[in-house]
């Protein structure tokens, strides 16, 4: 690949190469959005997040909850090959993510349902549980 500082003489054939070079460069955006989307509802029961997973299967898909959070992570594993040579792969990657949805909630109230690289999410509200101001006594 070349470096474009640098003087260099023109031929009619460059412009071909450096399509070609740039063809593999990885794409970047400035205002980059995170791969795994979701569109969070507020109904009367609770809440509905769909999340986007393309490409995943649900075995590739982890749900865990710990101290309020609900994390989602999924992971593509690195298939055994053939011997190709590959120019570049991007097809194997993990994404994950996390979602505070109380303390008060457990895995037993979520309920999760994937299809067609959407992951259906369902979370309760849960009335908050007041706990009782207790007054300290100074000596």
């Amino acid at each position: 690949m070349r470096n474009y500082l640098t003087n260099r003489n023109f031929e009619a054939f460059d412009i071909f190469d450096d399509i070609f070079d740039n063809f593999f460069k990885p794409v970047t955006f400035s205002n980059k959005v995170s791969s795994m989307r979701a569109d969070i509802k507020e109904n009367e029961k609770g809440y509905e997040l769909a999340v986007d997973l393309p490409g995943f299967e649900k075995k590739d898909i982890n749900l865990t909850l710990n101290n309020g959070y609900l994390t989602i992570s999924a992971k593509t594993e690195q298939k055994e090959q053939d011997d190709s040579n590959y120019i570049r792969r991007e097809r194997v990657c993990s994404y994950q993510r996390s979602f505070y949805v109380g303390d008060d909630v457990t895995e037993q109230d979520i309920k999760a349902k994937y299809n067609n690289g959407t992951l259906e999410l369902t979370i309760p509200k849960l009335e908050r549980k007041e706990i009782p101001t207790k007054h300290i006594e100074i000596d």
